[in-house]
């Protein structure tokens, strides 16, 4: 098994060794590198091309909402985790917006951080029901514009794709719709592909954009 090689951005030195000796409990991650603000980990990422990255918000010279905007610019295919002592979304949603793929609370367990990287570093974890209604919120029907051209959707694409839009999980929408997980994370796959999309957070933009959810 090829672990997931993981880039730890903080600007805080225990910071940055809490997260190491969390990722240390489990084979599946191996630490690259360490970045201590956003223009390093611009750099790091260049020079070690990690799955994933952890990264503070707040830091000096340029901070975790920066950075993320360039690298996912530059590296799309990379899955950032922004991690926050605070539950407060505000930034969170920035993050999202700008291509995050999700978030962790430094007071989390340990199994809960493995659990949550994991599935984020194989495409499947669900937004939290919070993050869905404030993208309903920010990209609201009436001010979308309408796209003319047919849906490349099947119907149970577009029933799987609405309940994502909630923030659904897989296993929350295999339990509505009687099919399994393995089903519904295949539809997902169909789904990002045939939209040229990468993430739920996107998934759910294109939803509301194309009057799916109301």
């Amino acid at each position: 098994m090829t672990a997931f090689r993981v880039l730890i951005v903080d600007d805080h030195a225990h910071g940055r060794e809490g997260m190491r000796d969390i990722l240390s409990m489990d084979l599946e991650f191996e630490v690259v590198a360490e970045a201590t603000n956003g223009l390093e980990a611009i750099q790091l990422t260049e020079q070690y091309m990690p799955d994933l990255i952890l990264m503070d918000i707040s830091m000096p010279e340029m901070d975790g909402l920066q950075a993320t905007k360039h690298i996912k610019e530059s590296y799309p295919y990379v899955k950032i985790v922004m991690v926050t002592v605070s539950d407060d979304i505000t930034h969170l949603f920035e993050a999202l917006k700008r291509g995050a793929q999700g978030y962790l609370l430094k007071n989390l367990k340990p199994s809960a951080w493995h659990e949550y990287l994991r599935a984020i570093a194989i495409d499947e974890a669900p937004m939290s029901k919070e993050l869905a209604f404030r993208i309903l919120q920010e990209f609201h029907p009436r001010e979308m514009k309408q796209v003319a051209t047919a849906s490349p959707l099947t119907v149970r694409e577009k029933e799987i794709l609405e309940r994502v839009a909630k923030g659904e999980s897989n296993r929350e929408i295999a339990e509505v719709l009687t099919i399994s997980e393995h089903t519904v994370k295949n539809h997902l796959k169909n789904i990002l592909q045939k939209l040229h999309l990468e993430n739920r957070v996107q998934l759910t933009r294109y939803a509301i954009e194309n009057g799916l959810i109301l």
